[in-house]
């Protein structure tokens, strides 16, 4: 199989020599070092390059509060330095500060799988010297590359399913056995390396209990209580969940209209893989009463992940009333709001804007996504 490229592979690829470093976060699993390594392979072999993997021992302790005289030696003649796994390295921010400070002439690319630790390390050391960007699991677009759009078309229920991890994606039969992993051995590696979890088993049932509830609105208090613990213990799981790129939260949008919900939350997975296999179902997406909540949960991801590799800056939000009318997706994009439902019956397809709405929000576009058309939407286009 052909190797995939990935989106940010041309946007990073235009700051190599601008005099800043290249951050690169996210999830384990999803490719960055691989689309590093895929970057630095169209170098001139005359480019002298180093991939210092943090992983490794002896790099740690040779990285851990190094001096200038000792960064050099490291660094020798080098133009090209990639530091993998890097928030395995303590006061690695400094570190890194050092190295770009004392060697301008050198492109410095770092990437961490959380940003549990890294941003915390980095953010202010690095402060005006770095272009951050974050890596997901391959998007909709990146495979319609790869392959057609037509095929992309059929693999949809699958790809409900089953996600779009790399390996996922690159081992088709495999697809039970490589989730399980990915929830077994990496899911909450960095949650548990860097943060002191009292009780363990209590984020992965927090996980299960928000798998269960993608599409609707998340009560902390309730999950507290469903997980005997306080409502702020749940609050602080949830962004360390969010901080390790394994669910994310939208906002009800409210503009002081009469009855609309203004502090609601609904919470979504990165990757409907992740989702399913946590709650271990990974029937046809045909034949289960979960399949509104896995579409929903495919698109919102699928949209940002292709505006994040894109560089499109938006807001997201869902709309909801006390009496229930409501809109599954908003986003305000340079001052301009659109709206979509989302159904996968195609015979819903005519749903139309609450009046609510559509009277205190005028102008407003709104269309509905389904299997016919949902390829323009993760695409990134517009109404």
């Amino acid at each position: 199989m052909n190797t995939i490229q990935r989106d940010l592979k041309k946007v990073i690829e235009a700051k190599i020599g601008k005099g800043k470093v290249i951050v690169l976060i996210g999830p384990r699993q999803v490719g960055k070092t691989t689309l590093l390594k895929d970057i630095l392979a169209s170098y001139s072999s005359e480019k002298l390059i180093q991939f210092w993997n943090c992983d490794e021992p002896d790099i740690r302790s040779a990285l851990a509060d190094a001096n200038s005289a000792q960064l050099k030696t490291l660094a020798g003649k080098s133009e090209f330095i990639v530091i993998d796994e890097a928030q395995r390295i303590k006061n690695i921010g400094l570190t890194i500060k050092l190295l770009h400070d004392t060697f301008p002439h050198v492109q410095l690319a770092v990437t961490g799988s959380s940003s549990l630790d890294l941003s915390n390390t980095i953010n202010e050391p690095l402060t005006g010297r770095k272009f951050e960007y974050n890596l997901f699991p391959f998007s909709t677009h990146e495979l319609v590359q790869n392959t057609s759009l037509l095929d992309e078309q059929r693999m949809l229920s699958t790809r409900l399913v089953y996600g779009l991890y790399p390996d996922v994606v690159n081992n088709p039969g495999d697809e039970k056995e490589i989730l399980m992993n990915i929830v077994n051995s990496y899911l909450y590696k960095d949650v548990f390396e860097f943060q002191d979890i009292r009780k363990p088993a209590v984020i992965q049932k927090l996980l299960q209990a928000l798998a269960f509830q993608i599409g609707g609105e998340v009560s902390f208090n309730e999950l507290g209580n469903l997980l005997g613990i306080d409502t702020a213990t749940v609050q602080r799981y949830v962004d360390l969940l969010e901080k390790a790129y394994i669910i994310f939260h939208l906002h009800s949008y409210s503009r002081n209209v009469r009855n609309e919900l203004k502090k609601s939350i609904k919470i979504y997975f990165y990757d409907n893989g992740v989702r399913n296999a946590l709650i271990s179902n990974f029937s046809t997406a045909e034949l289960r009463n979960d399949t509104g909540a896995l579409w929903e949960n495919f698109l919102v991801s699928e949209r940002l992940k292709n505006n994040a590799f894109n560089n499109i800056m938006a807001r997201y939000y869902f709309w909801r009333t006390a009496q229930k009318q409501e809109i599954d997706f908003l986003e305000e994009k340079d001052g301009k709001l659109s709206a979509w439902e989302f159904k996968y019956n195609e015979k819903k397809a005519n749903s139309r804007c609450p009046l609510t709405f559509s009277n205190n929000y005028p102008g407003t576009p709104f269309a509905v996504v389904t299997p016919k058309n949902y390829l323009e939407f993760v695409g990134g286009e517009g109404i």
